[in-house]
């Protein structure tokens, strides 16, 4: 598997990059989320990738993040789903939103992605939501907000010692004044537990 590739970016736009390593010129499908993050062409990039093989075709998609790549790869799990209708969706949604879509089952803005009906946005949340890990269920937030920096990592800590996230959150919130968000994630678990 080719999970990176390192070169001279040659050219770039919305929906590609060509990047040149080793004399070869690799031409690389990307999605519009990824566009903002390449260089200038002229200046080296690094791309993770992922190699799509068919019986008669091989190609290789470029992404700016690995979190792109994971989704991506979560997406073509989907039946019905191929690459091209997975970069669509990478493209007509920044990726948190569109984890966050999926994870909070809203079909209609799924649907609103170009080439995703009704059908195949119920068929995305009920074939993924349950693919998730707890790190982007978190980062999905909720009507709080998302947790970031080291009180997420303490709210991962909390649920993983088996308290529910909402529990977790409001031992942290409770314990911890929001100013002090610096805090070793060891001593936020301990002051958070101390409170319990």
């Amino acid at each position: 598997m080719i999970e990176t590739i390192t070169g001279t970016l040659k050219e770039k736009t919305a929906t590609y990059a060509v990047v040149e390593t080793g004399g070869i010129g690799f031409h690389l499908p990307m999605p519009l989320s990824s566009y903002d993050a390449l260089p200038l062409p002229g200046e080296t990039v690094t791309l993770h990738t992922h190699l799509a093989v068919k019986e008669d075709d091989l190609t290789l998609y470029g992404f700016a993040t690995p979190d792109e790549r994971a989704l991506f790869r979560k997406l073509i799990q989907v039946s019905g789903i191929g690459p091209k209708i997975a970069m669509t969706a990478l493209s007509g949604l920044p990726p948190r939103d569109l984890r966050n879509a999926i994870l909070g089952g809203d079909t209609k803005r799924l649907s609103s992605i170009s080439g995703i009906g009704k059908k195949m946005a119920e068929r995305l949340v009920v074939e993924l939501k349950d693919k998730f890990d707890a790190a982007d269920k978190l980062e999905a937030g909720s009507a709080e907000g998302p947790v970031k920096g080291h009180r997420r990592d303490a709210v991962l800590a909390l649920v993983a010692l088996g308290y529910k996230q909402q529990d977790a959150r409001r031992l942290l919130e409770k314990a911890i004044p929001a100013d002090q968000k610096d805090l070793p994630v060891e001593e936020m678990v301990r002051r958070a537990l101390g409170g319990a």
